[in-house]
């Protein structure tokens, strides 16, 4: 059975199918192995919204069983923010886009912010919807760290170089793969998911 990881993120996509590899129910696809079509409007105020949204979305465009998440950070000194916003923080502040530029802004933001109170967290929701857009199962998990004032590793993707785990003392960025799923909001996430898969009636939705 097909399962659609609803993601463009060649980062995140890689990170799941390393995670959900021993799931033997699916074969799992990318946004590129179908049609294209528009983006859902991200509206959410929440991760879960919005990844539910996606999920229900891409799961009716392409008749198939699609896992989509909302992930982001969340910083204590910034109100929680950027939060929902964490992939497009620096264009909404018309500060350029990608990873570098969203990093750079939140550097610039933090500059007069103590090290002790850089504290900060990664969520992520996933959600799992049905060939006909209706929501599965949902998962949620964090890992807690605090930011650098300079990035440090080249593993990883988005805000990974700046985010500080103290127990292992070293950024998301210098953890191999293995270890960073070990810890990650994403791993934590699609590890609830993979239990609650077994438990799922995956059989064709009735119309």
């Amino acid at each position: 059975m097909d399962l659609l990881i609803a993601t463009s993120n060649p980062g995140k996509l890689r990170e799941f199918r390393d995670l959900l590899a021993s799931t033997n129910k699916f074969t799992f696809r990318s946004l590129a192995d179908f049609p294209p079509i528009s983006p859902p409007e991200e509206t959410g105020d929440t991760f879960r919204a919005n990844a539910m949204l996606k999920a229900t979305a891409y799961a009716i465009a392409n008749n198939c069983w699609t896992l989509a998440d909302d992930s982001g950070l969340e910083v204590d000194a910034l109100d929680n923010k950027p939060g929902v916003h964490s992939a497009r923080w620096a264009q909404m502040h018309n500060a350029g886009q990608g990873d570098a530029a969203n990093n750079a802004l939140l550097l610039k933001q933090l500059r007069e912010v103590a090290p002790a109170q850089r504290t900060a967290r990664f969520v992520c929701v996933l959600a799992l919807a049905d060939p006909k857009g209706r929501i599965a199962l949902t998962t949620r998990a964090t890992v807690e760290g605090r930011l650098l004032s300079n990035a440090v590793g080249d593993n990883g993707f988005g805000y990974d170089p700046l985010f500080f785990v103290d127990q292992l003392g070293k950024t998301t960025a210098q953890l191999p793969a293995e270890q960073k799923h070990a810890i990650s909001h994403r791993g934590q996430a699609t590890r609830q998911l993979a239990a609650m898969l077994s438990e799922l009636d995956l059989s064709q939705p009735k119309p």
